[in-house]
């Protein structure tokens, strides 16, 4: 393959157009069209068709961008690497993959203790879902991954989870919502608006449960995957909804929200799962610690 036809390719799909990307790479649009049909030639599939004056890609172009971001970006890491070596500096690469479940704001606390090595370090943070995060773990694409469940045994994945801690579960609402809410806790969220995660989360089933338990029926006013997005309805007002504890004093200064009440029958675990038994890599050791030592000792 002639790679500077697909840099040709990947530089169009990402300035969507050719006009602009022979901008970008001070060449004519006639020489980077021609470059472009030439990688189609060789690979027998049509990458662009025409959409009214844009181009846009094919399934098989969709297909050649995936794997045109990753060889490029390994490209500029070897060179990031290669440059460091030479000029005497020793960067760590840490990769770290994020359940799309998990609460932003703890992501950051967790991986914060990584930034604090007295080696220099280089975080490479990606989202996704937690089977596509685990198959990218198994290819050692990650060294880590971050979720709110474990792995499960029925993966055939060899990895293993890593217990950071657990937390409890909060109930917040807005203010003028709070005063209007009748009964003690948790009998007043009874016909309550109420604001939920996502089927995908791994404390929706344990609210579920918890609401049968105590016989409570709120009315649902809206799901959510991001916890942040919940939040933010609920700082106008729109429902109640229930969060970690560990974040508790962030929740009340960032939303501006009060507390109404607490349960420890509820808790949410944060994993990491690494291909390591035993944890070796400095970053996941400085996470590991930190988080069993002081983010969760309450």
């Amino acid at each position: 393959m002639n790679f500077k036809h697909l840099y040709y390719f990947w530089v169009t799909a990402k300035a969507g157009g050719i006009v602009r990307a022979g901008e970008q790479l001070h060449t004519t649009p006639q020489t980077l069209s021609g470059q472009i049909k030439l990688l189609e030639a060789w690979l027998g599939r049509q990458l662009f068709r025409k959409s009214g004056r844009r181009l846009e890609l094919t399934d098989e172009g969709r297909v050649a961008l995936d794997y045109a971001d990753q060889i490029f970006t390994l490209g500029a890491e070897m060179e990031s690497a290669l440059r460091q070596a030479r000029e005497g500096q020793k960067v760590l690469d840490f990769r770290v993959g994020v359940a799309d479940s998990v609460a932003k704001s703890v992501v950051y606390r967790l991986l914060e203790p990584a930034l604090s090595l007295r080696e220099p370090v280089r975080l490479i943070c990606s989202e996704g879902k937690f089977p596509d995060l685990l198959a990218q773990l198994a290819l050692h694409r990650l060294d880590l991954v971050m979720a709110d469940e474990p792995m499960s045994g029925r993966v055939s994945i060899k990895a293993f989870n890593h217990l950071l801690g657990s937390t409890p579960m909060s109930f917040f609402c807005a203010p003028a919502l709070k005063s209007v809410l009748k009964g003690d806790f948790p009998q007043c969220l009874n016909d309550a608006p109420m604001l939920i995660q996502g089927a995908s989360s791994s404390v929706r089933k344990h609210l579920e449960a918890w609401f049968t338990r105590h016989q409570i029926h709120p009315r649902i006013i809206g799901e959510f995957d991001d916890g942040a997005l919940m939040k933010a309805f609920g700082r106008e007002g729109r429902g109640v909804f229930m969060s970690a504890s560990v974040l508790e004093a962030e929740t009340l200064t960032q939303y501006g929200v009060e507390v109404i009440g607490r349960t420890r029958e509820m808790v949410e675990d944060f994993y990491a799962v690494s291909v390591e038994r035993r944890i070796t890599h400095p970053c996941v050791a400085a996470i590991t610690q930190a988080a069993r030592g002081q983010l969760f000792t309450s």
